[in-house]
């Protein structure tokens, strides 16, 4: 057990909300927080100004920091806020980011923390039926009857996800008014060790660093838990008890470490792996100019996302590589779409974790395109989402094996060469995704461009 002073005590309060908020608001000039440590969240927004004006970075650097500093005496006023975490297994993806195997509720009055605390999603899931039909596939592949909190993050939306999540929440036996829902991705755990370094945990074998946490943690809540005598409703309490660890290391960091942990937490906003919805509409929109509420994203020209389900895979997503082609040709009469994903199984056994991979894959286009034809796709679907519309189905890719998934699709008649331009967004939870663009004019002379998509990623036709 760890045992602090009351004054070390008041200043794990104090770093435990900055942590939070900082963290997953991103506040990338920490160092101004350290100068302010002993002051109110609310003075910040007095000296912001001044404190942005001075720091060496572009105007539109400095506008982003003024809207983050902006939101934080928002959050952190004397009003009593609660927040659901949902902390999503990217090795199990799912459409909005990966499995929600956890989720947690934390609380913030001012400058402290009321409370932390975790919770197996599959413990809570368990006690009361939604008697809410789950869309397509998860009846016939995931094998379940209702749709509940696990399975909340079925859209590339995150703003869909956090409302269906706090939906599912109540209906079973959450009683808190959310101020807010915040998804966090597995990435986020070896990200901080790189720069916390390796924690033990009392009462746990080993310790946890950037290489090895995931897998550890993996096989302590399936396997670890039975031979430590562990119940399995508490299986994943060992993940409040990493949290803890993680923070003291790195509350006791150096300043260079604590501006490295923000930047870290900045790539990880960029690459939607932390996405933040507030039921406070202003603050929303600060966050959406920000770029960190996971949207779906408007687009009046040509537009596309490639989504993933794992569909009972298990952890195989973290063995899975993916690249793709693209090619808008506008020498026919109707302009033409074809994409090409490849998927790579570098899995070189099945276990208790790695199987053959199974996805749901949907792929979201302009609103009006029109499916000419599919391969490698099995029950393909059709459907629509805000202002785009999907084609899809399922997909398998043995151990050890490549697959290729195919698409040809009518672009509808607002897609024009002469105003081509793409918008191409990224998955929350896959990691980086390499592809090719090519571009045919009406005379068939074609262009062609390199992705690495780590981030929403646009580009216009020159000329």
């Amino acid at each position: 057990m760890i045992t602090m002073d009351s004054g070390k005590k008041r200043r794990q309060n104090r770093f435990l909300i900055k942590f939070w908020v900082v963290a997953i608001l991103s506040l990338t000039a920490w160092y101004s927080f350290l100068q302010l440590q002993d002051k109110k969240f609310t003075s910040i927004a007095k000296v912001a100004n001044s404190v942005v004006k001075i720091l060496p970075v572009d105007q539109e650097r400095k506008e982003e920091l003024n809207i983050i500093f902006g939101i934080i005496p928002e959050i952190a006023n004397e009003e009593e806020k609660t927040f659901l975490i949902l902390f999503q297994n990217n090795n199990e993806l799912r459409p909005g980011g990966g499995y929600i195997g956890a989720f947690g509720i934390l609380k913030i009055k001012g400058e402290k923390v009321i409370a932390i605390d975790t919770h197996d999603t599959n413990v809570f899931d368990s006690g009361i039926s939604t008697k809410i039909e789950p869309p397509f596939p998860m009846k016939d592949y995931l094998k379940v009857s209702d749709w509940e909190l696990r399975d909340s993050n079925w859209s590339p939306d995150f703003a869909t996800n956090a409302e269906k999540a706090e939906e599912l929440y109540q209906i079973e036996g959450g009683e808190e008014e959310l101020s807010g829902v915040v998804a966090i991705s597995t990435k986020l755990l070896p990200s901080f060790l790189e720069i916390t370094g390796p924690v033990s945990i009392p009462g746990f074998p080993g310790e946890y660093n950037s290489d090895n946490a995931i897998e550890k943690l993996q096989f302590q809540v399936e396997k670890g838990y039975v031979e430590q005598g562990i119940a399995q409703g508490k299986r994943k309490y060992i993940m409040k008890d990493l949290a803890k660890a993680i923070l003291l290391k790195a509350q006791e960091g150096s300043l260079s470490d604590k501006k490295a942990l923000v930047a870290k937490m900045e790539k990880h906003l960029n690459e939607k792996d932390v996405m933040i919805n507030f039921k406070d509409t202003k603050l929303q929109e600060k966050i959406k100019k920000l770029g960190w509420n996971g949207e779906l994203k408007k687009s009046e020209q040509d537009y596309l996302m490639m989504v993933d389900a794992n569909m009972a895979s298990y952890k195989t997503d973290q063995v899975i590589k993916r690249s793709f082609e693209y090619t808008a040709d506008f020498s026919r009469e109707k302009p033409r779409a074809t994409l090409d994903i490849k998927y790579r199984h570098n899995g070189r056994l099945r276990n208790w974790y790695i199987k053959d991979y199974k996805s749901y894959l949907r792929i979201f286009v302009p609103d009006g395109s029109w499916l000419a034809n599919s391969e490698n796709l099995t029950d393909v679907q059709y459907g629509s989402e805000q202002d785009k519309k999907f084609f899809g189905g399922i997909i398998n890719v043995p151990v050890g094996t490549i697959k290729t998934v195919s698409f040809s699709y009518d672009l509808p008649d607002n897609v024009t060469f002469e105003n081509y331009k793409i918008l191409i967004q990224k998955q929350s939870g896959i990691d980086l995704v390499k592809g090719k663009i090519k571009l045919i004019d009406e005379n068939g002379k074609g262009s062609g461009y390199s992705v690495e998509l780590k981030e929403d990623w646009e580009i216009e036709k020159e000329g």
